[in-house]
């Protein structure tokens, strides 16, 4: 069964159902048919016996007499008189002298009218619905037998039989002929999903499937289908984009260090010549191995969260391994890393991812801000902000929506600068710990970089939910 299609499927369940529905109201109408028909022969007993009760009270009245067929049809109904004990007093012909009701039936007859089924009649070799009731005849008691055949009844029960029989099954493949056709109707827009879907690949970006204004599950299914064809296809473009600017991140460093080395082996003289090219490929290979790390954290948690070391970790104490961490730097380039006061400061994160991603934000602020670049702290309902200020232009504003994305910089250019996934580690790290990373220009200049850190490591929005 699981291998039918669908269509056919649901057209042999409507079948099914559709023969239950028929055969159940055949029966009904089956049963209500002989019910009514059972329901006509008592009453035309009752008023049969009610005229013979009338007729044999007369004097001269004889059953025997009744060949009009006025009270008694000939083959079809009949009559018998008994007395208590079971005597014919009367009958009609062909019952002769056998009386239709044995002593039982005769003592019930004589208490209350009573319906006797009988399977033959002598003389008609017919089953008969009989009714017995008490009469009086010559002042004395007596029972009187009224019977007719039921074969006009089973005839007519046979044909409704029979016609049930011949129009079911004709209704029945009638039925299932429509459920097919209307299944067919209604999966004919899946069919045309289900063709566009296997035509879409990536080498097809912006091709969607085509939804029926239907309003109903097949409309649902195609727009909650087109949605995910959007999440995918977006994903692929990022990751599309993310491996050409990684080639072209990696493709630098390494075409400069082969550069320094060719030059090396070309020209240099003395050793100094020599020195000068090594520590110049040096820092092009501590540029790579920085980048491959950037680039390995951020796979790492496209695939998942990113795995950390959770402490105590003091803020103060932090701040301070960054002041010394870039005091050389900062002194080489005429600048200075200051960091406000944040004793008694305590925030449960993995210290080391904490230190990478205020490194990065330090990095930027030497790199592009001002002559000063200011750490600070402060507490804002259950949150730590842990915030990167400095005193340059600032970032231009329409970078500012994007300025976590990767490999997005204010300069373009691809040779110099950072690798641009400085801010987007930052994100990551800040949301690996339940937090969330923000960048502003200060209205006095500038650009303010921060990172909002739950106190306890869960966000206070999640423990609220």
């Amino acid at each position: 069964m699981s291998r039918l299609s669908i269509r056919l499927r649901v057209t042999v369940a409507f079948a099914v159902a559709m023969a239950a529905v028929l055969a159940g109201s055949g029966l009904y109408l089956y049963l209500h048919l002989d019910s009514h028909l059972a329901a006509s022969l008592n009453r035309d007993l009752r008023l049969r016996a009610q005229d013979l009760a009338a007729l044999i009270s007369q004097p001269s009245a004889t059953l025997a007499k009744d060949n009009s067929g006025q009270f008694v049809e000939h083959g079809e109904s009949y009559a018998q008189l008994l007395t208590t004990d079971g005597h014919v007093l009367d009958a009609t012909q062909p019952l002769g002298r056998t009386p239709l009701l044995s002593s039982l039936e005769l003592h019930r007859a004589e208490q209350n009218a009573i319906y006797v089924n009988e399977p033959a009649i002598p003389g008609l070799n017919e089953g008969s619905r009989l009714l017995a009731t008490r009469v009086i005849r010559g002042r004395r008691p007596a029972v009187l037998v009224v019977g007719a055949t039921r074969q006009n009844n089973v005839e007519t029960l046979g044909n409704f039989r029979d016609e049930l029989l011949i129009a079911g099954p004709i209704a029945l493949l009638l039925a299932s002929g429509v459920g097919y056709l209307l299944a067919g109707l209604s999966l004919r827009q899946v069919e045309s999903m289900r063709r566009r879907a296997a035509a879409i690949s990536g080498e097809t970006p912006g091709d969607r499937l085509p939804v029926p204004p239907t309003g109903d599950e097949v409309q649902r299914l195609g727009e909650t289908l087109n949605e995910m064809l959007d999440r995918l296809e977006a994903a692929l473009e990022r990751e599309r984009d993310f491996v050409a600017d990684a080639g072209h991140e990696l493709r630098t460093p390494l075409a400069l260090l082969r550069t320094e080395l060719e030059l090396a082996l070309r020209q240099a003289r003395t050793a100094n010549e020599l020195r000068v090219a090594v520590r110049s490929s040096t820092q092009e290979a501590d540029r790579l191995a920085q980048l491959a790390e950037d680039l390995l954290l951020l796979a790492r948690t496209d695939r998942g969260q990113l795995p950390l070391r959770v402490e105590p970790v003091q803020v103060d104490v932090l701040f301070g391994s960054i002041r010394s961490r870039f005091e050389w730097r900062a002194a080489e380039l005429g600048k200075t890393v200051r960091s406000a006061s944040a004793s008694g400061v305590f925030i449960q994160a993995d210290r080391m991812r904490l230190e990478q991603a205020l490194g990065n934000l330090v990095d930027n602020a030497l790199r592009y801000g001002g002559d000063e670049v200011r750490l600070e702290a402060a507490r804002c309902d259950g949150w730590i902000e842990l915030h990167v200020r400095d005193r340059g232009p600032g970032l231009p504003a329409e970078l500012l929506t994007r300025a976590f994305d990767r490999f997005t910089r204010a300069d373009t250019a691809r040779g110099r600068g950072g690798s641009g996934l400085g801010l987007s580690i930052v994100r990551t790290i800040a949301e690996s710990h339940a937090g969330t990373a923000h960048i502003a220009r200060l209205e006095t200049g500038g650009t303010d970089a921060w990172m909002s850190i739950p106190v306890d490591g869960r966000s206070p929005l999640t423990d609220e939910d």
